[in-house]
């Protein structure tokens, strides 16, 4: 890519506290995140468990940030689409982004975790169909078409077709995301096989990237997000500290889920979950050395896996947008704490 990607601020909702308290905290994240000029939050879908994030309805949570800020965008990253009503899907994101003023994004994926497709009736073995299905029938009510029995959506959804995105580990998602012009999420981390433990993950994301281009249609406008699990502090012992607890959990769920994670050893546990933390020197220099990084249109850093207290979030948030930023040349927005802070007031 030729221009500087711009920076955007993913969270997992997974504070220590209550369903309630973890929203309000996120809020905060989000609204941190715009003080500090960052572009666009991401919020991400897990139905039933706390551990893993605990935002069944992200649009929902999404139309409440929207009210609490002024310009960041607004993504779902991601809607698990096989779970979910397709024209109730488009009906809602519809209405959050006339609630939003045009600012959300519609990051969608196939899903992860198998028991959660019991509840909603759906085979886990049938997602990839699923998905490619349920897809066309949310495209054709987000572009107007009749989505049965000559019913067309109200209020229709304007440009939002144009903000889809999809997310993927394999190359023929990428081609998938290409064929219909959407954008590309490549996720912080990715299961390596077993001949490729050590792989650096541009060498996992940089082909899901070529079978993206190559399937652009004509003029199409390439959006790619890499999201990176980013932990900035002002001191990197520090930084470690909650890195050793936070990876050695995120390493034990991996393996209970099948995949192997190499090594034990803290600096062992940040290669193999694909971590920059430390200080802003260090993760610069850390993020420069990621070659997928520099074929992204934008850069997500999550504090997932360190999963650091609230208030250590807010500090990351901001050492990353003001100091690690300019020094890769990454693009900011305006911020607005003017309008921010009245909101935050009202």
């Amino acid at each position: 890519m030729t221009t500087a990607p711009t920076v955007a601020f993913f969270t997992r909702l997974l504070d220590d506290a209550t369903a309630a308290s973890r929203y309000a905290l996120a809020t905060a994240q989000i609204q941190q995140a715009e003080r500090h000029g960052i572009g666009r939050a991401w919020v991400a879908q897990h139905h039933f468990h706390a551990a893993e994030g605990g935002l069944p309805s992200p649009l929902v949570f999404l139309a409440h940030v929207a009210a609490a800020t002024t310009d960041i965008r607004l993504g779902t990253g991601v809607i698990t689409l096989p779970l979910e009503d397709p024209v109730r899907v488009a009906e809602d994101a519809a209405v959050a982004d006339l609630l939003s003023g045009g600012r959300v994004d519609l990051g969608l994926g196939s899903g992860g975790t198998p028991s959660s497709f019991v509840p909603f009736g759906e085979d886990v073995r049938d997602k990839a169909p699923t998905y490619d299905r349920k897809l066309r029938t949310l495209l054709d009510g987000l572009a107007g078409r009749d989505v049965g029995a000559g019913n067309t959506l109200y209020p229709d959804a304007g440009d939002l077709a144009d903000r889809i995105w999809q997310a993927t580990f394999s190359a023929p998602g990428g081609h998938r995301a290409g064929v219909h012009g959407h954008g590309l999420l490549l996720s912080r981390t990715q299961p390596r096989r077993a001949d490729r433990l050590h792989a650096p993950l541009s060498e996992l994301q940089d082909p899901i990237i070529d079978a993206y281009l190559d399937a652009l249609p004509e003029g199409a406008t390439p959006r790619i997000t890499a999201s990176r699990t980013v932990f900035v502090a002002d001191d990197r012992a520090e930084a470690l500290r909650f890195a050793e607890v936070g990876l050695r959990r995120a390493a034990e769920g991996f393996r209970r889920q099948g995949q192997t994670i190499p090594g034990d050893s803290i600096d062992e546990l940040i290669a193999a979950l694909d971590t920059h933390l430390g200080t802003p020197e260090d993760v610069a220099e850390s993020l420069a050395a990621d070659r997928t990084l520099a074929r992204a249109t934008e850069v997500a850093s999550q504090v997932h896996s360190v999963d650091a207290p609230h208030e250590h979030v807010l500090r990351s948030i901001a050492l990353f947008a003001d100091e690690v930023a300019p020094a890769l040349g990454y693009a900011l927005s305006p911020s607005t704490p003017d309008t921010l802070t009245l909101k935050e007031n009202a």
